[in-house]
């Protein structure tokens, strides 16, 4: 099936936008900006589930996914099939055990997801450009770098002071990929204003495409 980032965009700011305005309507003391990033999580797949899409946490990546012991290899924070169809295991490929209905790694969508706050409960984050730069760019090379992957793309969440904030940095974020020669597609780039409770009062969804995402 083909895959738009525009799709995953729109699905996950109305989830999160939801999310905000409930936190609003009972007077919560702190907002989704809060939220570590595995506290998005589970906000992140209700959004998906909600239009439609297959959602599978944590999944192996498919070069990982050969190894016999399920516990060893790298993970995908979440993958996206169509119908919801769940991942076929190669592991039971072509034998008698795989008569199910199921997505091959080349049909699914792999994202990885990375969420980074301008401002923290205690205040300005130090490591908010730092973070930016570093972790986000390995979960680039993980899916780039993977050999069964056709579509994968970066979810990346920013929480600042404002929307010219984002926009910005996510404009240098994206120059600084593509100068360093890394397979980004342009974002599909959604945001809201959120109740600023400690500094950020914007909410800005990135979708990039990586490798035919």
């Amino acid at each position: 099936m083909p895959w738009s980032t525009s799709d995953i965009a729109d699905a996950v700011e109305a989830g999160l936008r939801k999310c905000a305005r409930d936190a609003d309507l009972e007077q919560a003391v702190y907002g989704i900006d809060a939220l570590d990033e595995l506290g998005l999580h589970p906000l992140i797949e209700q959004s998906l589930t909600d239009h439609s899409f297959g959602v599978w946490r944590e999944q192996r990546y498919p070069d990982d996914r050969q190894k016999t012991k399920r516990s060893e290899g790298r993970r995908c924070d979440i993958v996206l099939t169509p119908d919801g169809l769940p991942l076929r295991d190669p592991l039971i490929k072509g034998t008698l055990f795989d008569d199910q209905p199921a997505a091959d790694p080349q049909e699914a969508y792999w994202l990885e997801i990375k969420s980074v706050a301008q401002f923290e409960a205690s205040g300005p984050f130090p490591r908010y450009s730092a973070e930016l730069l570093s972790p986000v760019v390995k979960d680039i090379k993980k899916i780039w770098s993977d050999g069964l992957i056709r579509h994968g793309g970066l979810l990346l969440i920013l929480f600042t002071a404002s929307q010219e904030i984002a926009e910005h940095d996510l404009a240098a974020w994206h120059t600084r990929c593509l100068d360093r020669g890394y397979p980004v597609g342009p974002p599909a780039v959604r945001g809201f204003e959120i109740n600023e409770r400690m500094g950020n009062a914007w909410c800005a969804i990135a979708v990039f495409g990586i490798r035919g995402g």
